[in-house]
């Protein structure tokens, strides 16, 4: 009985914590001044530069901005495959 009370209420704070986190990455974009079509182009140059040279997981790649302070960084998570060989190399 006290797993079903568990499981309920930690779904509502998943549900809470993701929607915090939504509203988080939205006011991050707003206060960067940058539209979600261009952190898309972003995200696919980021792909085609990064495939030239890895493998990697395009389903689970991730990119964002964060905000801390004044600052706005550019925050990518890239799971990687494996390494490409350099062209001219046995």
């Amino acid at each position: 009985m006290l797993d079903f009370f568990t499981k309920l209420f930690s779904r509502e704070n998943g549900s809470k914590n993701v929607a915090k986190e939504r509203l988080r990455l939205v006011l991050v974009h707003d206060r960067a001044s940058i539209s979600p079509q261009l952190l898309d182009a972003l995200k696919s140059d980021l792909i085609q530069v990064i495939s030239n040279y890895m493998e990697i997981d395009e389903a689970n790649l991730e990119v964002n901005l964060d905000s801390s302070g004044n600052t706005v960084a550019l925050v990518a998570n890239i799971p990687v495959k494996g390494m490409k060989r350099a062209a001219g190399t046995a």
